[in-house]
């Protein structure tokens, strides 16, 4: 074992329930990838993933893989570089290599929580590419995956947001998502790790920490004490039904959409065939996939009524698409240059 860095917390390893719960999670989440893959965890310093790092140093030596960590400094708090830089010891306490820091600017797109977001995100694409690595892991528990549901909930959002946070997508792995965060962060003290508390969340002003704070304890108070783990087994069954739905939208896309002149169409008679969940995702399809547009609510059910409630209307014109029915079919075509989006009306009473 290496020796920690003056400062760094001493290491008690002790095999306790919630650290065999983090590493069999660990195992489980890595069970699939090539021998001599590397893994990177996305470690902060808090206790969600200085858990997940300790778990993934002890498992991914003996799966034969290489385990490092990628800790992104975000630059929003005055001793961000010091916490990334004892995030980065702790790294290579528990024999984590290669250990890679990256600070990344923040822009305001979109909200502070979504522009960090984003720049987290285009980082840690940068440093797996860089290393080669197979597998980027994060440490979303499952208090994490009820919050998005509640906040997904109070959105109005489909199926797809309703479905929470995925275990896989691409190259990044979510191993914690059936553990609560008090096993994590009984983990760290297990272990003798002390993990960095963000002060940001304990900042009221994000959306999410208030939901953290405030309203699960509420449900948990007045409704059940298992709201979380409901919530998260809400999001799994929502995303087994949108899994479903898409993989068919895929299926029926392939023999409904035509390439038509700088577009593609669907039938009328198709589109009114089919039930609104399939009638609203074939057109949410087309503009996706052909035009690399995510339409709003509103706008689908605008353009699924040139099919359902056809009284002659005009286009609908979204952000450089036009869509507009032309006798039997709905065409969506790439807009002139110089086109302007007007907002999408509300369906007739």
């Amino acid at each position: 074992m290496p020796t920690p860095p003056p400062g760094a917390p001493e290491r008690r390893p002790r095999l306790t329930p919630a650290v065999a719960d983090a590493r069999r999670a660990v195992r489980e989440s890595l069970a699939d990838l090539a021998d001599g893959s590397l893994v990177l965890v996305a470690l902060s310093g808090g206790p969600d993933s200085l858990a997940l790092a300790a778990a993934t140093a002890f498992e991914a030596p003996r799966a034969g893989l290489r385990a490092g960590a990628a800790i992104i400094d975000h630059g929003l708090q005055s001793a961000s570089a010091e916490v990334a830089e004892s995030a980065a010891a702790a790294a290579r306490v528990l024999g984590l290599d290669p250990v890679l820091v990256r600070r990344v600017e923040v822009g305001s797109e979109g909200g502070p929580e979504a522009s960090a977001r984003a720049a987290r995100y285009d980082a840690l694409d940068a440093l797996a590419d860089g290393a080669g690595a197979s597998a980027v892991l994060l440490g979303h528990t499952r208090d994490d995956q009820a919050e998005t549901v509640l906040l997904g909930l109070a959105r109005g959002s489909g199926t797809a947001s309703l479905a929470g946070m995925a275990p896989v997508v691409g190259r990044y792995r979510r191993p914690l998502l059936g553990l609560r965060r008090a096993t994590l962060v009984a983990a760290c003290a297990d272990q003798g790790l002390e993990p960095w508390h963000d002060p940001h969340n304990d900042d009221a002003a994000f959306a999410r920490v208030r939901v953290r704070s405030s309203i699960l304890p509420l449900l948990e108070s007045h409704l059940d004490a298992g709201v979380v783990d409901a919530l998260a087994r809400t999001a799994e069954i929502a995303r087994e039904d949108s899994e479903a739905l898409d993989s068919l939208v895929d299926e029926i896309a392939e023999e409904l959409v035509d390439l038509a002149e700088g577009g593609c169409s669907l039938p009328v008679a198709a589109l009114l065939a089919n039930p609104p969940a399939l009638r609203h995702r074939l057109v949410r399809f087309v503009a996706d996939v052909e035009f690399g547009l995510a339409l709003s609510r509103a706008q689908t059910l605008e353009i699924a009524r040139l099919a359902t409630d056809w009284h002659g209307q005009g286009a609908v014109h979204l952000s450089g698409v036009r869509v507009e029915r032309e006798g039997t079919r709905i065409v969506f075509r790439a807009a002139p240059p110089g086109s302007v989006e007007r907002p999408a009306e509300p369906p007739a009473d």
